[in-house]
């Protein structure tokens, strides 16, 4: 029974991952590729600057993957293969709340295991560090952004996790709704706790020593040794349209995720029906 929820579950991860991509084709590859033309035209003035100084400036290596490879290609191998994994662990997660969680049916039960999902994995840690397009980002904090993300996302998911124990815990005293309302409001406080210890990645030491300290890595103005802007900063609507198309994408993931096994798993889990045999009375 596991295996075959499993493999659904799969099954369903791919299908949200192709509709996810065909999102963030249309809507966040444009934002992807004006980040990108951003990064190079500062690239550029930068390197005006130091000439300018009397500094070296080193040349730019050859892309490995053209950006047409990259904006189909690219994206959409990683996305499929990214809800693929995320079905995997759906399922597993929707089998160990098999039975456990109440009298739900199977596609009520989906759905909330979707839900689960998507604000355990993503948006809640997405609050604390949002994703972010090519342009934003120093290279110096790369290792310091992914291990306080995995962070984020792990203290995410095991707070998720004791959140429903405690609603089970609470619902014979308190009845279900009341109970899962506690969960709820206990699981906000302690991951809010979190995100509050947990460093803004302007503060990481790297960018503190070197741009100052800010709330983001979103790159602030170019200027000159007089001060002069001779580049301006990132368009905060073209940071918020990407965030926004991001967030899009991960709710048709996790949404078709549960919409396609909720009726796959419907299918396996209920009892099959026998169409009664009619007796027959001779002498009609």
């Amino acid at each position: 029974m596991e295996h075959r929820l499993i493999l659904r579950g799969l099954l369903a991860g791919g299908v949200g991952g192709l509709v996810a991509f065909g999102f963030a084709r249309i809507f966040a590859e444009p934002q992807i590729q004006a980040a990108i033309d951003y990064e190079s035209g500062r690239d550029a003035a930068q390197d005006a600057l130091d000439k300018a100084a009397g500094l070296p400036v080193e040349a730019a290596g050859p892309d490995l993957f053209s950006r047409t490879l990259q904006a189909n290609l690219g994206i959409g191998v990683g996305v499929v293969l990214f809800g693929v994994a995320m079905g995997a662990l759906f399922a597993v997660a929707y089998t160990i709340c098999l039975g456990r969680v109440g009298n739900l049916r199977p596609r009520t039960l989906a759905m909330l295991v979707a839900a689960g999902g998507f604000l355990g994995i993503y948006f809640v840690p997405f609050l604390k560090y949002p994703a972010n397009p090519p342009a934003i980002g120093h290279e110096d904090t790369i290792h310091d952004r992914g291990n306080l993300y995995l962070a984020m996302v792990l203290c995410s998911l095991v707070l998720l996790v004791g959140a429903v124990a405690l609603g089970k815990r609470l619902k014979a005293r308190f009845g279900n709704w009341n109970a899962t309302l506690l969960a709820l409001a206990a699981y906000a406080v302690v991951i809010g706790v979190v995100m509050a210890l947990l460093p803004s990645l302007g503060h990481l030491a790297a960018n503190v020593q070197e741009y100052g300290r800010h709330a983001t890595e979103t790159p602030l103005p170019l200027t000159d040794g007089k001060g002069t802007i001779v580049y301006p900063g990132f368009d905060a609507d073209r940071l918020y349209a990407f965030r926004l198309y991001s967030v899009g994408a991960q709710v048709l993931l996790w949404g078709v995720i549960g919409l396609v096994f909720g009726p796959l798993a419907d299918r396996l889990l209920s009892p099959r029906t026998t169409a009664p045999i009619a007796s027959t009375v001779g002498g009609a």
